[in-house]
């Protein structure tokens, strides 16, 4: 497998870094709903940047690093999407203004970087020291495909009741927004603002999904570079792909059987790699060498399988999923297009 350079990566990480804080400059500025046409503006962009990325590796390293990218990319963008579930509910049940919804994505973008890129560290770490952790996460993804299948959500109304309900004894937060601060002044007295609880919501949330997300990625690459970038761009354009899905998202009923599928496809990847890396029995016996012979999955496999997964569950859902009416799916469009 090609190498990439320790100057590509510097040059890499920091192009994207700036283009993301230039993203989020630009939300603070003029905090606003964006239009359907933006939004698409904004997706298409992202889209083709990852892919001019994904072809640059290809003439910088090899085949296999590129197709690495391709494939983690593909998986974490399919997670991420099942995310917008996830904050669709936040944003409802704190009654955030769409106008600020946006600031709030982004800052819920960069925890989920910060939180990946330490789970990544501590990932590989993990994996170069114990190669049998490889069945730990395997076991991980499966049940966590299971709880996909059974429509289980990531997040747990319950414990976030009760760590908002706590937070809230030691933090005073105001009923209601002011604008997009954080504090506010209240009869005289420096108060927090719901945009608090907010934060807080979208953080602990986003360190939920790295718990998902990242043994998923792993069972694809070990490289942290491409691991993290794969997580980069995925994350890029999601607040442009929550506007532009919005109300529409429910429509995917079936996107959760995708995703169950790609996790568990992941989960047997990481055995049969476990096999080979920290095999359980003896070589020289028979069940041993039965599993040490079994083939590694290659690339294109798993970028059939979950490109695959993901279109037939989308197809499925549009084919055979309940019907919106017409006009709810027309509110449902117009709201991504006021300002």
């Amino acid at each position: 497998m090609g190498e990439i350079s320790l100057q590509f990566e510097v040059i890499s990480l920091i192009v994207l870094i700036a283009i993301l804080v230039v993203d989020l400059l630009l939300v603070i500025k003029r905090p606003h709903v964006p239009s359907f046409k933006e939004c698409i503006g904004w997706v298409v962009f992202y889209v083709a940047l990852a892919l001019i990325f994904a072809v640059t590796l290809y003439f910088l390293a090899d085949y296999q690093v590129a197709g690495q990218f391709i494939v983690g990319w593909l998986t974490e963008y399919s997670l991420s999407i099942d995310n917008l579930f996830v904050f669709i509910v936040i944003m409802s049940k704190f009654a955030v203004p769409r106008k600020y919804q946006q600031e709030v994505l982004m800052v819920g973008i960069i925890i989920a970087l910060i939180a990946r890129a330490i789970f990544i560290l501590l990932g590989t770490a993990v994996i170069n020291s114990f190669a049998w952790v490889f069945y730990i996460f395997a076991i991980f993804l499966f049940y966590t495909a299971y709880k996909q299948v059974q429509g289980e959500e990531e997040e747990d109304d319950a414990e976030d009741g009760f760590v908002m309900k706590n937070l809230k004894k030691v933090v005073h937060v105001h009923d209601e927004y002011d604008e997009n601060k954080i504090r506010t002044v209240v009869n005289g007295k420096k108060v927090f603002t719901p945009m608090l609880l907010v934060f807080l919501t979208i953080g602990l949330t986003d360190v939920m999904f790295a718990f998902d997300s990242i043994p998923a990625i792993l069972g694809i690459s070990q490289n942290p570079f491409i691991v993290f970038t794969t997580n980069l761009f995925a994350l890029m354009g999601l607040r442009q792909l929550y506007f532009l899905l919005g109300g529409l998202v429910d429509r995917l009923v079936y996107l959760h059987y995708g995703l169950a599928a790609i996790l568990a496809f992941i989960g047997v990847k990481l055995v049969i790699h476990a096999a080979h890396e920290a095999p359980l029995w003896p070589e020289d016996s028979g069940f041993g060498h039965f599993v040490h012979s079994i083939p590694e999955i290659p690339i294109w496999l798993s970028l059939t399988v979950i490109a695959g997964s993901m279109i037939i569950a989308i197809i499925a859902s549009i084919l055979w999923g309940p019907k919106v009416d017409d006009r709810e799916a027309a509110a449902a469009v117009e709201g991504g297009e006021d300002r």
